[in-house]
């Protein structure tokens, strides 16, 4: 049996009310990436900015600035990697909420 092709259509319209309503959510998401056991910390919103960087004096060596530069991008990188799983779990929700299947978005 085919798929009815408004059915289709309402559940899209509902999506698009869902991504405009998790956009807004995400707009107050913060997450905290760290590196070095929290020797470097990142904090990014929703959105993807970067808001914050905090390093501790005991990761600054003049002689080691490779290492600092490692720690600095492992933060980001861990900081990405929280804040796309909150928005994985943000848009499971709402295509589990509209009958679609996972990944159907490539979520």
């Amino acid at each position: 049996m085919g798929t009815n092709p408004f059915e289709m259509f309402k559940q899209l319209q509902g999506l698009q009310s869902r991504v405009g309503e998790i956009q807004e959510k995400l707009k107050a998401v913060r997450v905290t990436g760290s590196a070095g056991g929290g020797l470097v910390t990142v904090e990014m919103n929703g959105q993807m900015l970067v808001e914050k960087v905090v390093i501790a004096v005991e990761a600054v060596d003049p002689r080691d600035i490779p290492m600092l530069q490692d720690l600095v991008l492992a933060a980001m990188t861990d900081a990405l990697e929280r804040l796309k799983e909150k928005i994985r779990d943000e848009v499971s929700q709402a295509t589990g909420m509209l009958g679609l299947p996972p990944g159907m978005l490539g979520f």
